[in-house]
């Protein structure tokens, strides 16, 4: 087993100067690429732009943002800058209205995405005598085939468990000895609900160290709740399927922000209103340019993901920028009686109770002309008949919600496992406001 701290020592231990100069160089072939994608043809024609414009890193910023509008635009192929012989596979947006968004790759793109997952893997100590189980969807979602090749890549036993039926992925990590778990936060909470209910002690019945999260924001309160309740180290994870999936960005071992591969992408960060750069360390949308893609390459994408670039060296030695956690999205932002609200805000408050479980429901009404706004909440113990105690610690979520957000929610606490459960990403907010 090796015990090398680098997947891929080349491209991991670059310097800043030498990551920079990799990246021109695959930005410049990547936009003259682009060209032979209809899209960007006319994009760069009725912007009166050329490839050879593109000089320096700088010159990026002459480019117009790519939406996830052009993807559904161009649906399905509009986008591609090769031939449909020359590609291998498609994913898909689960968009529920409109087109999806679809992104091809050639066999090349699976290969380099591939590498990349098995060098996050391997970056938080995954090793080829590990067995690694993967609890996500396959199919269309990128979560799935995306980890499944990269812990291949790495050289791990695979189990492709896919999403739901909880009481089969404990088996699972019983009987096979998985030591590493691919899983969403909401997820990573059932599973050890489910565990309790069936009296198995993570710690002393499995084998379980390693937890990958991601896909839903979470705040770090929940991550250290989850860390503590399967005993494991939970590693945040950030992926998008028009970035190919999984394998974008990731912690090491350090835990202080995630690794974006930057001989991969080309990372912005924007103010979502002006479109104009904001400096490292304030918050703002993300955007990407891929620099290492073959099927569909995309210029500066906005991915609508709220974070920042964390500033400083990391003492893991690596020098690609880190990505704080993601702080919501530009788009699932809430704007209640005028105050704009994101749903982390809301789990970063009641993730400090320790008599709250980690399932909530963010509720949006109207009564009469008002906003009102309910924050239910499940308990992390079945009622008890200590009404005094459970209205005292009401009180004490709502002052401290109303001193985060700067307006008074309705709490509601409830019984243990009395909110609608999904195999996907949970539900964090109902918006049944009229709509005038």
């Amino acid at each position: 087993m090796s015990t090398s701290s680098y997947f891929d020592p080349e491209k991991e231990t670059l310097s800043r100067k030498e990551i920079e100069e990799l990246q021109l160089v695959r930005l410049k072939k990547t936009v003259q690429h682009c060209m032979d994608s209809p899209f960007y043809k006319k994009r760069f024609e009725e912007n009166g732009l050329k490839p050879e414009d593109i000089k320096t890193l700088d010159d990026l910023k002459r480019i117009p943002l790519t939406t996830k509008q052009d993807l559904r635009d161009t649906y399905p192929f509009g986008m591609a800058s090769v031939s449909l012989d020359k590609c291998v596979r498609l994913h898909s947006s689960s968009g529920t209205t409109g087109n999806p968004t679809v992104i091809l790759h050639t066999q090349r793109d699976l290969d380099e995405w591939a590498n990349a997952v098995a060098r996050c893997l391997w970056m938080v100590g995954c090793r080829p005598d590990d067995v690694f189980q993967n609890t996500s969807g396959y199919g269309m979602f990128t979560g799935g085939l995306g980890f499944q090749y990269g812990a291949e890549r790495l050289g791990m036993l695979t189990v492709p468990a896919g999403a739901g039926n909880t009481r089969r992925q404990i088996k699972f990590f019983t009987d096979f000895g998985t030591t590493v778990v691919h899983a969403i936060p909401s997820y990573a909470g059932r599973i050890f609900d489910v565990m309790k209910a069936e009296g198995i002690d993570p710690r002393k019945d499995t084998k379980l160290r390693t937890l990958v999260i991601g896909a839903e924001p979470h705040s770090e309160d929940q991550r250290k709740r989850i860390e503590e309740m399967l005993g494991v180290k939970a590693y945040n994870s950030f992926g998008m399927s028009e970035m190919c999936g999984p394998g974008v960005a990731f912690e090491c071992p350090e835990q202080n922000g995630m690794h974006i591969w930057e001989d991969y992408y080309i990372v912005e960060i924007i103010d979502p209103n002006t479109l104009e750069s904001v400096p490292d360390g304030e918050y703002g949308e993300l955007v990407l340019t891929t620099i290492n893609r073959e099927a569909m390459p995309l210029l500066r994408y906005r991915t609508r993901d709220l974070t920042r670039i964390l500033s400083g060296e990391c003492p893991c030695g690596r020098h690609h920028k880190r990505l704080d956690r993601m702080k919501g999205r530009s788009d699932d932002m809430m704007i209640v009686k005028g105050v704009n609200i994101f749903p982390i805000q809301i789990e970063t408050v009641i993730m400090q109770f320790k008599e709250l479980g980690t399932d909530y429901l963010i509720t949006l009404e109207t009564a009469e002309d008002n906003d009102v706004m309910t924050v239910e909440v499940e308990l992390d113990q079945m009622f008890t008949d200590d009404f005094g105690r459970l209205n005292d610690l009401t009180k004490e979520i709502t002052r401290r919600l109303k001193d985060e957000i700067l307006l008074t929610p309705k709490v509601k606490l409830s019984p243990k496992g009395s909110l609608p459960k999904s195999e996907g990403k949970c539900v964090r907010v109902k918006d049944l406001r009229k709509k005038y």
